[in-house]
């Protein structure tokens, strides 16, 4: 199950991606918004990360402006590593090295066709596994 949730930045892209779960069978809980009336993205990071940490998901998509707000405050609940990804090269590394359990993309800077490319990079690409970057991710969690 995968969470996702956007402000009214982020909400035509969401409205896209969402249409692309769904042709790939893939099954997602919308956490909002539901315009493009102007809301707040911490309450929707929020959702979304609290979802993915609990395991109600197994990862989760954060669509804002930019990437840049709702990636932060996704990212200060514990146990969520949220990658902002532009490009489909960050979003298979992010998974590979960093085993990041949430993408954030912005809905004005991505393009529909590439963030679909970001998002099935980011779902299909495993965790590598390898020792160092175990490591790594336990020191960011231990911050």
């Amino acid at each position: 199950m995968i969470a996702i949730g956007c402000d009214h930045g982020g909400y035509a892209l969401k409205q896209e991606v969402m249409k692309h779960l769904e042709e790939r069978h893939l099954p997602y809980k919308d956490f909002g918004c539901d315009s493009e009336e102007s809301t707040d993205y911490p309450i929707y990071a929020r959702s979304v990360a609290r979802a993915v940490v609990s395991g109600e998901c197994d990862r989760g998509i954060l669509i804002c402006g930019t990437g840049i707000g709702i990636s932060i405050a996704a990212n200060k609940v514990k146990g969520i590593r949220c990658a902002l990804c532009g490009d489909c090269f960050s979003a298979e590394a992010t998974r590979l090295h960093n085993d990041a359990n949430v993408l954030a993309m912005g809905g004005r800077v991505v393009g529909p066709s590439l963030a679909l490319k970001i998002v099935d990079t980011f779902l299909d690409t495993p965790f590598s596994g390898e020792e160092r970057h175990r490591r790594r991710i336990d020191l960011i969690e231990e911050s």
